[in-house]
């Protein structure tokens, strides 16, 4: 019997309660960058999954805690939900409408850091399970919880945390911590993420900052140093110059390009909402721009510091300058060899000097497009969404996929409540509530066609 409107209907009348707890969990700052509220939010997160009848563990890392939870359900099938408790930093604070961490809801909006990523997306499994347990008594699958608090950070513990605790982690399958919607609500499923290398270059020429006037013509410059190694990195047609960077770089496959052509051409939205005027290297759009955008590595210079940059004029010669850089890595590049092919390649530069450090790694990951789990999410998602499902092979971010997929065996799966306007890293974070409530009627579908299965 279909049981669906029954569900929905639970859904609905628990909204209120949900987003009353969400706005505790958003009003604790998280933020994994600078480590502030970590672990208070840990506590809220352990609290959230106890009252609702987990087993709940704290596993300590070297830095954020991971809280790992698990419930036994009807059958003997397992889903795993990974998910985040930490949050970008909120700067430039005067560009929020409300305070980021002072939950507020606005025009069927709730606004605050963390609303959708990733806080929101996890009151949504919350949610499901809610409705699930409220009417059934029971779950119809076992569940699984792993929540980190370093994601925002490259997940810089998570690797050891899973390799210390792989018979805690076995599942069947494992629903990623985000998941998005097109312009129109057509629901998306990613399969993959790049994979990320995170880097610092830093130069220090002298023991202190020294007038211009005295050593502009006599004294290196750390400022200019820096920039004449970045100049290293990357040419003008911006290809990387690293030798050997592109050595295990694997094309997309047809059925890649088959499933990125089925996608809209995101060209003149991109164009819109982040003011650009023209793509690298002549790009138009269509296919060849969703190609482009995930399976071509990236070298991004994220920040740039050095001397005086206030008010006015100061006459200085910086003695430091540093560089953060990410690496966006495709499939099958190895994340952990790029930091030795950097220092290899500007050491044969003559920049012995510059200092490099490691600021995190991960590796790409990939789902089979195929796998009999992906394809109950799809079917799923058309029931409450109304529209089919688009697959994305590939998504442009990074995170600690490849630790799962590859230590678990598991396929990995996106489903979640972000959408173009989400504001996701930015000022004026939120979640649309209607998207909200789709996606857990959909959570509920997965696991009660995965626990019959």
């Amino acid at each position: 019997m279909d049981r669906s409107r029954e569900f929905d209907h639970m859904i609905s009348k628990q909204l209120h309660e949900n987003i009353k707890e969400l706005t505790k969990l958003c009003a604790q700052p998280s933020v994994s960058a600078t480590g502030q509220g970590l672990k208070e939010c840990s506590e809220i997160v352990h609290s959230m999954l106890s009252r609702r009848g987990f087993n709940v563990t704290m596993l300590p890392t070297a830095g954020a805690p991971v809280v790992f939870a698990e419930r036994k359900g009807k059958s003997e099938k397992t889903l795993l939900f990974y998910n985040h408790y930490d949050v970008q930093p909120p700067e430039p604070l005067e560009l929020w409408e409300s305070p980021p961490f002072e939950p507020e809801v606005r025009n069927g909006k709730f606004f605050a850091r963390g609303a959708t990523d990733d806080k929101g997306e996890l009151m949504t499994r919350l949610a499901a399970i809610d409705a699930l347990i409220d009417l059934d008594g029971e779950l119809p699958c076992n569940v699984k919880f792993c929540v980190e608090g370093e994601e925002e950070s490259s997940s810089e513990h998570i690797r050891d945390c899973v390799l210390q605790n792989v018979d805690k982690f076995k599942a069947d399958a494992c629903i990623w911590e985000f998941g998005e919607v097109l312009e129109d609500d057509q629901p998306m499923q990613y399969l993959g993420v790049r994979g990320i290398a995170y880097l610092e270059l830093s130069v220090e020429s002298a023991s202190q900052d020294v007038h211009s006037g005295i050593g502009g013509s006599i004294f290196p410059n750390a400022a200019w140093r820096l920039i004449w190694a970045l100049n290293r990195l990357k040419t003008e047609d911006e290809r990387i110059a690293i030798p050997g960077f592109y050595d295990k770089v694997k094309p997309p496959s047809q059925r890649d390009i088959e499933l990125m052509a089925k996608l809209p051409d995101p060209g003149p939205d991109y164009k819109s909402r982040f003011g650009i005027k023209q793509f690298l290297k002549g790009l138009r759009g269509g296919v060849e721009l969703r190609l482009a955008e995930v399976f071509q590595p990236t070298c991004t210079i994220c920040g740039l510091t050095s001397g005086y940059q206030g008010p006015g004029a100061k006459t200085v010669q910086p003695h430091l300058a540093s560089a953060k850089i990410d690496f966006r890595l495709v499939p099958e590049q190895v994340a952990a060899e790029i930091p030795g092919l950097v220092r290899h390649h500007l050491d044969s530069q003559g920049f012995q000097d510059v200092k490099i450090t490691d600021l995190g790694f991960e590796d790409p990951s990939r789902t089979d497009p195929d796998d009999p789990f992906v394809q109950l999410v799809v079917d799923t998602a058309g029931q409450v969404y109304q529209k089919p499902m688009v697959i994305v092979p590939l998504a442009g971010g990074s995170g600690p996929n490849e630790v799962f997929q590859k230590n678990l065996g598991l396929p990995i799966v996106t489903v979640g409540c972000g959408y173009p306007g989400a504001n996701s890293h930015s000022p004026n974070e939120n979640l649309d509530l209607g998207l909200y409530e789709k996606c857990v009627k959909h959570l509920v579908r997965i696991m009660l066609k995965f626990g019959s299965g």
